[in-house]
């Protein structure tokens, strides 16, 4: 599974992409799971997940060739 990183999550781990091994069909909770398994720099990480660019709930399915994205809390003015 491909997935992009953004802003402080890209910095934290050194990378803007990774690849995950994780089965599919799966859940976002399911992929949280696994990122916290394979990624151990991203715990305590906050962060929500876009699927295919938009926000998906931790229910939400994702399938194979689903563009997945990390996106940190951002603020502005």
């Amino acid at each position: 599974m491909h997935v992009l990183l953004f802003a402080g999550l890209a910095e934290r781990l050194g990378a803007r992409e990774l690849e995950l091994r994780a089965p599919l069909p799966a859940r976002v909770s399911e992929l949280r799971e696994h990122l916290a398994e394979q990624q151990p720099e991203l715990a305590g990480a906050v962060y929500r997940v876009s699927v295919n660019h938009a926000y998906a709930q931790e229910d939400d399915a994702l399938t194979e060739g689903d563009e997945i994205a990390l996106i940190p809390p951002v603020s502005g003015g």
